[in-house]
């Protein structure tokens, strides 16, 4: 039910070609769509204002119940619409070619009736892009054109009424009977020339697609708890990866809010090697080696160019990216939280877990059966280098926060950039004249964290030096064996933050204080299926990590957050971190339970 034209965040699924994604809302809108890529100007993005964003909508014209699923072992969206006078289907697909992403972007949406008749309508209106440019239509023979900033948008209707021009929209209306079969596609490229698609190869592509999704499934080696989950997770992830360059977006959106009516608006289209490490470990354990290669290669191709520093994230070219952050100010944001924003400041910030995230990544693939080529031996050596010339700094932490702080978790991120590095050397990967001096720095951060992050009143490791304030990214210490599984102080820091921090059920925020600025941190509870796990509480973690999975849509997916008052989905959407959280969490719970 949309609410002043919005429709509530978790009521989207998403489709997507290998480079770009698209949202497709119950009522048949498709309310958000960059191309060609997933950081380009969306042609479609009313999910962040209504009347000004564009959309493209297709749907019965009366009322109806409407029901969603993926096609089985796909990631290509089925809606059923049962009217009063008769059922009808839609498919709705971002195609894919042969062996991949196509050169252009497709969007096909096949109706098929099924029973009865039902009268229906759909509509383009594509917005500006974020930008000052207006679209324009022009209407050829059989086919028409939308040009918008730069795109050029090939529209091909068959079998789905006769299209009316008005102005920048292009609408039509038509009744699909038993057996009917119609396809509306739009075909996209960004300054280039535009092949204009026939109707027919537009229909045996999304048949294709169906069958390139299959294929891809049968790769998942997978069995345990939340195995659906598990496996629409890593389609998510998928989804999320460019195909030609191996980048990960944190999310496919810019500024749908933490908190509804708040500031809290950032653009995630851009790679973090936080989570392209948590990528690298979750496709590891689900066999996906290819996905890890790709993750991989395009995370020491980004380093190449900033190395020995690490940045927080890069472009997904692999670049680095720019702190400059603008607001579009024509654009109300969603459910008029503003201020709408493209590119992220925190490109600038100095984020030591980083190093560790870095480093733990390669660690992985060792361990996988990756060996080490020179020049990448030499490239981390003088990351571990830096680490340890900046372990001692504050630094923005995992939050991003503006008050620079002794993060307990940077600190611990610079201990894992270490550890992993004396592995490195040990298992030959690696040689460096640093070797005794990154034993000597491992060794003085343990004993700093113990000294300076560690609460003697809530008995836990604490948000930073100095405070008593907790943070739910702590739990992150048992994956990385920075205490033993059994040290006391790992359970009673698990105990701590479940009390201080628990939003109900098995819900977390991420720090002390926000229960009044933002909703539930969905990774956070996962991260505590991991904790758990790890300390041998096994039942506890199977409990949370049931509960967390009962909050996505009815497609499986999530967001960054959830408002614990409503279980409404907060924040970009779908979140890379939310879906690696779940699938590591699920997996380590596996692990845990197989004998021996």
């Amino acid at each position: 039910m949309r609410v002043d034209g919005f429709a509530p965040i978790g009521d989207y699924a998403v489709i997507g070609d290998g480079r770009t994604m698209a949202l497709v809302a119950a009522d048949g809108a498709v309310d958000w769509w960059a191309a060609p890529t997933v950081d380009a100007p969306p042609l479609a993005a009313a999910i962040l204002d209504p009347e000004q964003g564009g959309t493209i909508t297709l749907a019965p014209e009366g009322g109806y119940r409407a029901s969603r699923r993926y096609l089985p072992d796909t990631s290509v969206l089925e809606t059923t619409y049962e009217a009063d006078t008769g059922t009808v289907r839609v498919i709705d697909s971002l195609n894919a070619g042969v062996n991949g992403p196509l050169p252009w972007t497709e969007l096909a949406r096949r109706v098929e009736g099924l029973q009865g008749e039902v009268p229906m309508r759909w509509t383009i209106a594509l917005g500006r892009r974020m930008t000052a440019a207006m679209p324009w239509l022009q209407q050829h023979d059989d086919f028409f054109l939308v040009h918008t900033d730069r795109q050029d948008v090939a529209v091909v209707a068959d079998q789905l009424g006769d299209p009316v021009m008005d102005g920048p929209e292009l609408t039509a209306s038509f009744t699909v009977r038993t057996g009917d079969r119609g396809l509306l596609a739009l075909s996209a490229v960004d300054r280039l020339p535009l092949q204009i698609p026939r109707a027919s190869a537009v229909s045996d592509r999304l048949d294709e697609t169906i069958h390139y999704h299959r294929r891809w499934r049968g790769r998942i080696h997978y069995e345990g708890p939340a195995e659906e989950a598990v496996v629409r997770s890593a389609a998510v992830l998928r989804q999320l990866t460019s195909q030609t360059t191996g980048a990960q977006a944190a999310a496919a959106t810019t500024s749908l809010p933490e908190k509804i009516g708040g500031s809290r608006n950032f653009d995630y289209r851009f790679a973090w090697v936080r989570d392209a490490s948590f990528a690298v470990d979750a496709l590891a354990d689900l066999a996906l080696v290819e996905e890890v290669h790709a993750v991989l290669t395009w995370l020491l191709q980004a380093l190449s160019h900033t190395a020995p520093e690490v940045h927080v994230f890069y472009t997904l070219d692999g670049r680095p990216a720019s702190d400059q952050m603008e607001q579009v100010p024509f654009l109300r944001g969603y459910r008029d939280s503003q201020p709408v924003h493209v590119g992220n400041s925190a490109a600038s910030q100095l984020q030591l877990g980083a190093y560790g995230d870095l480093i733990d990544a390669v660690h992985r693939a060792a361990e996988i059966g990756y060996r080490l080529d020179a020049r990448t031996a030499v490239m981390l050596s003088s990351v571990a280098d830096r680490a340890c010339d900046l372990w001692r700094l504050p630094d923005a932490g995992i939050w991003e926060l503006g008050d620079t702080q002794h993060y307990t978790i940077s600190k611990i991120g610079c201990w894992v950039a270490l550890d992993r590095m004396i592995g490195l050397a040990a298992d030959g990967q690696v040689a460096s004249l640093s070797l005794p001096r990154w034993k000597i720095e491992r060794d003085r951060i343990r004993e700093w964290i113990e000294q300076h992050c560690w609460s003697r009143t809530k008995q836990s490791l604490t948000f930073y030096a100095g405070t008593d304030d907790l943070d739910a990214a702590v739990l992150l210490a048992t994956r990385t064996g920075f205490w033993d599984r059994d040290d006391p102080r790992l359970a009673t820091t698990v105990n701590a933050i479940r009390e201080e921090l628990g939003a109900g059920g098995p819900l977390l925020y991420r720090y002390s204080g926000q229960q009044d600025e933002e909703g539930a941190f969905v990774a956070c509870s996962f991260w505590l299926v991991e904790a758990l796990t790890y300390i041998g509480r096994l039942k506890e973690a199977h409990e949370v990590l049931e509960g967390m999975c009962a909050y996505s849509n009815e497609l499986g997916l999530f967001s960054e957050e959830i408002d614990p008052s409503s279980g409404e989905l907060l924040g970009n959407f779908p979140q890379a971190l939310s879906h690696l959280a779940l699938i590591g969490a699920a997996t380590a719970l596996a692990q845990a339970r197989r004998p021996g």
